[in-house]
């Protein structure tokens, strides 16, 4: 069976000015484009997708479901016929009814990007790969924010996204994943229609 792409927190309110605070300034301004060439790679395969929505139980988050933010990138909104999973946990799998869309799917791997990597990416990643999938992560086709240190001071540790990204891809890398990058995955999937490994 052919890999199941799984979009992770694709939602306007990803990109909400408040978050360029706390935590930081987001990097890897082509995520979002990235992801729409994979997305649309997956689509002409025919091959399942599956779209993670976080709905905030928090009324002032922009992920509320009465917010605008909730809503999806334009570019990266789910077809008629791809599953919407609601979820409101950083993990896609708890609470929620991934679980059962991805078996009726039948597909033992997983390519799994989103906004942020750091975030509900990497917790849904970690417990797919806990859960038995082939887990794929395509680099290119997530986002992180900066960070500082939690001490708070004026001269605490401060880590660029740049810095944040390239060290949670290599945790991940290995252990719970297979990390490349979009266009790798892309020509791989194209020439393995019953699964990419």
């Amino acid at each position: 069976m052919s890999a199941t792409l799984v979009m992770v927190g694709f939602q306007q309110g990803a990109n909400d000015a408040a978050f360029d605070l706390i935590p930081g300034p987001r990097g890897q301004a082509e995520a979002e484009q990235r992801a729409a060439a994979l997305l649309a790679h997956w689509r002409s395969l025919g091959n399942p997708v599956v779209h993670l929505r976080f709905d905030s139980m928090d009324p002032a988050s922009p992920f509320a479901a009465e917010n605008p933010g909730n809503n999806f990138i334009k570019e990266l909104a789910p077809q008629h016929h791809e599953p919407v999973v609601e979820i409101r946990t950083h993990n896609g799998f708890v609470g929620s009814d991934l679980m059962q869309v991805l078996e009726e799917y039948g597909s033992s791997e997983l390519v799994i990007c989103g906004l942020m990597l750091e975030g509900a990416v990497e917790s849904t990643l970690r417990m797919a790969g806990t859960l038995g999938f082939m887990v794929y992560l395509p680099a290119d086709c997530t986002a992180s924010r900066a960070r500082n240190s939690l001490d708070g001071a004026a001269t605490s540790r401060k880590w660029s996204a740049d810095e944040v990204h390239e060290l949670t891809l290599c945790v991940l890398d290995g252990e719970y994943a297979k990390v490349l990058n979009s266009d790798d995955l892309m020509a791989a999937a194209a020439s393995h229609p019953n699964g990419i490994n």
